[in-house]
């Protein structure tokens, strides 16, 4: 019961829940998805150490680039994320991040991502 009531707490915030929507499709560096989000890269990060230190998001690092995928383990919660992601057009935010990962790439140009995040 904690884990459910660990991940309801961090998914109450609609910045982390769109983070957990996003990751859940791919790993992304925090350029791309202050890009995606439309955010500053403070608030950003902000949310993602929350999640880290949950441990639903992972690090890996890539060249000078850090990116953050998507790490949990509870079947319950992967079903529900899921279940979301196969209903984004009633969430328009869900859906409008969905449609903006396509173009993700183009927000690395804007990127000063390093180790320090």
């Amino acid at each position: 019961m904690s884990d459910l009531n660990t991940f309801f707490n961090l998914a109450s915030d609609e910045t982390r829940l769109r983070l957990i929507i996003l990751l859940s499709q791919e790993e992304l560096c925090v350029c791309q998805l202050c890009g995606i989000l439309n955010l500053s890269q403070p608030k950003v990060s902000k949310h993602l150490a929350k999640l880290r230190a949950a441990e639903y998001v992972k690090t890996k690092q890539k060249g000078k680039f850090i990116f953050y995928s998507l790490n949990i383990k509870n079947t319950i919660i992967t079903n529900m994320i899921k279940d979301i992601f196969l209903h984004l057009k009633e969430y328009p935010s869900l859906k409008e991040d969905n449609n903006r990962l396509a173009i993700k790439d183009t927000f690395l140009t804007m990127c000063t991502c390093n180790t320090n995040f």
